[in-house]
């Protein structure tokens, strides 16, 4: 399947999390947090670097609201 397939593996079911219920919203979101970050190394490593910042902006893009959680939390200390 190769490093982008898994990416692209990888949106579909961040899609598919966020069109459900909010309640398993966080959870999810740390589980794809906790799977995304070796799939986007291993997209790095087979690819080159354009290709891990593509990545890695699709996957902030999917998981805006704890990235914006995680910054107002740095923010506060």
């Amino acid at each position: 399947m190769g490093s982008l397939g898994a990416a692209c593996l990888w949106a579909i079911v961040a899609t598919a999390v966020a069109l459900g219920p909010r309640r398993f919203h966080w959870p999810a979101a740390w589980a794809l947090i906790a799977a995304g970050v070796p799939i986007l190394g291993w997209v790095t490593f087979e690819n080159g670097w354009l290709a891990g910042l593509v990545v890695l902006a699709g996957g902030m893009s999917v998981l805006r609201w704890p990235l914006k959680a995680l910054i107002a939390h740095l923010r506060l200390g």
